[in-house]
């Protein structure tokens, strides 16, 4: 079976299972919702922000724009949106504020619903979910990025700021050893986005909330059911961070995303957040578990739209040794000396972006980490 193949298969599961497990037509509670998230289909937005105060507003290409409606009023934003939430998203957002869940609009698609609190006002961000997994060839990746995949064992971090495709990328790497090998994959995610189909792997998804109550007891009994890979949507408290890495180096694959934006920051934040008499244990079971490390930014394309920048370090000796010392610093230098085993910093993907004339000069130096190293490269 080729790609196109591939992904024509994965439009038809998505129509014939188009009614399945899809929330009923609008009702009176949550008919504004829907109108709504028919406004950000029909105008192609990536998201919509419920601020109270201010009017619906969409995101365009990365641009804010407002709706033509009056600002909206704290209980306006929750009447609309609490009605839409499953019930452990409710008695989240009941007993904490905060609320992440994701939603099956009818004939609109998927969301993933964000309801928290701002000054003590409600307020919402409402993502559109792609219907199919995109191929790591559709996203603008640099190609050895899909080496990543090959990996057999190990962790594999993905850092990055918040909206910098990270979820995607993670979807892209599993569907690419979901088409090519018959693995057992297991992802865990708060909450799930991207909807694996069965190809030559079996993927189960772990959704928080609904399936498990927490991220470190979906990632304990994932280890018990005989997973070739393992992702982790986000590693965000300590004790799945634990988990994690033993799993990477007791012969898993496991990928999980951070938000982070280099190489050594990504390292960093998992030791980071253990108490400091652990903290150097933690870094010894990193440098043994770390495989690589995949940063990504997301820059404005000359002719309008996004595209993704990338820094990636294959994991090696010296690497291992500079992350048990907590020489982090010197890792920008790993990735130079270990370009052969397809590692690349951030300066020389934005320097190609630059070339293919897809990211102007000036927006690759106010991004890049060495601008220097940048101008140099540039010439």
């Amino acid at each position: 079976m080729n790609q196109s193949d591939g992904d024509d298969l994965d439009a038809l599961v998505v129509e014939l299972n188009a009614g399945v497990g899809r929330a009923p037509a609008p009702d009176r509670e949550t008919a504004r919702l829907y109108a709504w998230l028919e406004v950000v289909v029909e105008r192609s937005a990536s998201d919509l922000l419920l601020v109270a105060g201010a009017p619906p507003a969409l995101r365009i290409a990365g641009a804010i724009t407002p709706l033509l409606e009056a600002p909206l009023g704290s209980e306006e934003i929750a009447d609309a949106i609490v009605p839409a939430l499953p019930p452990h998203a409710r008695k989240a957002y009941r007993e904490i504020g905060i609320a992440d869940a994701s939603f099956r609009a009818r004939d609109l698609g998927r969301f993933r619903i964000n309801l928290h609190h701002e000054r003590g006002r409600a307020a919402a961000a409402i993502r559109r979910l792609p219907p199919l997994v995109p191929r790591l060839s559709s996203l603008g990746l640099p190609p050895g990025i899909e080496a990543l995949t090959r990996l057999s064992r190990g962790l594999v971090l993905v850092g990055g700021p918040t909206g910098s495709g990270k979820t995607t990328t993670l979807a892209a790497l599993v569907n690419e050893i979901n088409h090519r090998d018959a693995k057992h994959i297991v992802t865990i995610e708060d909450p799930i986005e991207y909807e694996h189909q069965h190809r030559r792997s079996v993927v189960e998804q772990i959704e928080i909330g609904v399936d498990a109550p927490d991220f470190p007891t979906a990632l304990r009994a994932a280890l018990r059911q005989a997973p070739d890979v393992i992702v982790v949507g986000e590693m965000r408290d300590p004790e799945t961070m634990q988990i994690a890495v033993a799993a990477g180096e007791t012969g898993h694959l496991v990928f999980s995303s951070l938000h982070t934006t280099d190489v050594a920051t990504t390292v960093a934040r998992i030791a980071d957040s253990f108490p400091l008499e652990r903290q150097n244990t933690i870094r010894q079971e990193v440098a043994m578990a770390l495989a690589a490390v995949l940063t990504q930014t997301l820059m404005p394309k000359t002719g309008g739209g996004l595209t993704p920048a990338t820094e990636l370090l294959m994991i090696g000796y010296g690497a291992r040794q500079h992350v048990r010392k907590n020489a982090l610093q010197h890792l920008h230098q790993e990735i130079t000396i270990t370009r052969k085993q397809g590692s690349f910093t951030l300066e020389e993907s934005l320097t190609e972006l630059v070339k293919q004339g897809l990211v102007d000069r000036k927006d690759a130096l106010t991004r890049a980490m060495h601008p220097e190293e940048l101008e140099r490269l540039l010439g």
